[in-house]
This record gives structure tokens, C-alpha cells and sequence, in this order.
């Protein structure tokens, strides 16, 4: 299996302030990752330092913010080197009713939620397609499918993401096979923007962590759900076919 080592380069994890971030961070800074974290709130960012101090650098940086991003990341390059992973993790959850909602509000947070990955994207593929190799992993959610109540601009913003993915792909995927890009869905978590009961963030970034490292192409599309792979659905045709060749396809585990 191909994989990811920490002589390809750095990892770059947004939102790594808190919650699952900081988990992703930790986890990768604990395989020997040089990890570079961004988030809002620098006193934040220095607390997952302390668990870090000679792996985690902090990075405050407003990842809405397009010149910013492309500033601070040319910036982490001079320092620390180029690139080899990015986890585009930062997003916010407002939680508001669309009524309560104005336009400027809304599209703040899809300044966040999907600005902030294509700033964080665009930047990170300078090395990458320098280097042509390279791993991409999107946090993801299914919310674009079910949206709940109060929770319009999370999901669009969120869903358009994924809609990026899947064009990235179609851009990028032909001339650098070795850039692997998808979708990673971490579950409900026990976090702030999660619920009481949910999936400790620990326990998630184990598999997120396991999924950014493989670096094989055949990875690329592939969208996971906590540790297990979703398959893309099947037409008639495909589903009859696969009923006369008796083929039945496995999803992919990390575990």
C-alpha cells in the first residue's frame, strides 16, 4: 500500500483548534508529522500545541480569506517545506433558522465551510503538482442530503464542497494520479458542534489520520464514513450485471 511518511513533507490541518482538528493534528504529530494547524483562535491553536510542542506549529489564519490563506501557506513553505498532505477540516455551524438568517450571514459561512477549502486547496496544490504527488482528504457530511431544521448555510456550504471534490477530481485527476483526493465523513461526534453521546474525537482522527496517509490513486473519489468506505450506488444495468458474474463488491475498511 502506498502511504504517506513524514519525508514527503508536511501536513497541513485547518481547524486544529479544537474538537476532531486538534484529534487529526495530535494524531498525525504522533507519527512523526511536522503539522502545521490553522484556526481563528490562537489561544486556542497553543493549547493543542502543549500536547505538541515539537511537532505542532500554530497558524491563526482566517481560511475565508483568500489572500490570507495564500499568504500564510507560502509563508509555512519558506519555513517548514513543501506540502505532502492537507486536511480541510474548518467549519463552522451556525445553527440558525433561515428566517434568522440575512444574505451576509449565510454566505459567511460558506466563506468558511467551502471558500475556505478551495483557498486552503488552491494554495496546497503549488507543491503538489510541483512534486506531482500528493494527498487532498475533505471533512464531509451527508448534511447536504438530509439538511436539518436551522441548518441551511452548513448545508449547502458542506454540500457544495463535495460537489468540489468531485470537480477537482475532474480537473486534476488525469494529469496527477498520484494527487489522491476524496471525501472523508467522521460520523457525529462528541464535540461542540456534535452531540452528548457521540464519537469521541479521538477515536474518529484515528481513522481519519489512517485514511490521509494512504496515498494509493485508487483512493481517489472514494468517500469513507467513519471507517468504512461508501460504495456509489449501482444503476440496473450494473446491479444485474454484477447478479449474473456473481460479483459482489466489498467496501474498504481502515480497521
Amino acid at each position: 500500500m502506498t502511504r504517506l511518511s513524514p519525508q514527503d513533507g508536511i501536513a497541513i490541518v485547518t481547524g486544529a483548534g479544537s474538537g476532531l482538528g486538534r484529534a487529526l493534528a495530535l494524531e498525525l504529530a504522533r507519527q512523526g508529522f511536522t503539522v502545521v494547524g490553522t484556526g481563528r483562535r490562537a489561544a486556542a491553536l497553543e493549547e493543542t500545541r502543549a500536547e505538541a510542542p515539537e511537532r505542532f506549529h500554530p497558524l491563526p489564519l482566517d481560511v475565508s480569506d483568500p489572500r490570507a490563506v495564500a499568504e500564510a501557506i507560502a509563508g509555512i513553505r519558506a519555513r517548514h517545506g513543501a506540502i505532502a498532505l492537507l486536511i480541510n477540516n474548518a467549519a463552522v455551524y451556525p445553527r440558525r433558522d433561515f428566517l434568522d438568517e440575512s444574505a451576509e450571514s449565510f454566505m459567511d459561512t460558506v466563506a468558511i465551510n467551502l471558500g475556505g477549502t478551495v483557498a486552503c486547496t488552491r494554495a496546497a496544490l503549488e507543491d503538489m503538482c510541483e512534486t506531482g504527488r500528493g494527498r487532498i482528504l475533505n471533512v464531509a457530511t451527508f448534511a447536504d442530503l438530509n439538511p436539518l431544521p436551522a441548518s441551511a448555510a452548513y448545508a449547502v456550504s458542506k454540500g457544495a464542497a463535495r460537489i468540489f471534490t468531485r470537480a477537482l477530481i475532474a480537473d486534476l485527476g488525469d494529469r496527477f494520479p498520484d494527487i489522491v483526493i476524496g471525501d472523508w465523513m467522521p460520523g457525529m461526534l462528541k464535540t461542540s458542534m456534535g452531540i452528548p453521546d457521540g464519537v469521541p474525537p479521538e477515536v474518529s482522527a484515528r481513522w481519519g489520520a489512517e485514511l490521509a496517509l494512504r496515498a494509493d490513486p485508487a483512493l481517489t473519489g472514494a468517500v469513507f464514513e467513519m471507517d468504512t468506505e461508501v460504495l456509489p450506488p449501482r444503476g440496473l444495468k450494473g446491479k444485474l450485471k454484477d447478479l449474473l458474474l456473481l460479483r459482489r463488491r466489498q467496501p474498504r475498511r481502515l480497521t
